[in-house]
């Protein structure tokens, strides 16, 4: 993990099958999904003979904000620092940070701009 990179690119999707089969046609992608209950299930993207995934797509109503969008996240050495980096430069804090099991760290802030980006503290390997 490099930090300022991007390390993760998710598609939230009111329609998972056309998108499976849109980005299987033309990036050669396979899936795994795996069951994530209420939310239904996330989906790991992978290029043909290589085990780690390259991208997530999750359903999200059409009629949700970032509904039909890529969301990209930005790999981070300290979720905290960068929370912090991002308030003193003039961003949100949208979402506080939360632990994802097997991924990580993560946080969403919308910059000065008012652009949405996560930040990505990578768990350990």
């Amino acid at each position: 993990m490099t930090h300022g990179t991007f390390g993760w690119n998710e598609l939230m999707t009111s329609n998972i099958e056309a998108s499976k089969a849109f980005y299987a046609r033309v990036a050669g992608w396979t899936y795994q999904d795996i069951p994530m209950g209420e939310m239904g299930d996330y989906t790991l993207a992978f290029i043909a003979g290589n085990p780690v995934p390259v991208a997530g797509l999750m359903p999200w109503p059409e009629s949700e904000p970032g509904s039909n969008d890529w969301f990209a996240y930005i790999n981070v050495g300290d979720i905290d620092a960068a929370i912090e980096a991002s308030t003193s430069a003039g961003g949100t804090l949208l979402k506080e940070k939360f632990f994802v099991e097997n991924t990580g760290w993560i946080a969403i802030v919308q910059d000065s701009a008012k652009t949405m980006i996560g930040f990505l503290q990578p768990e350990p390997m």
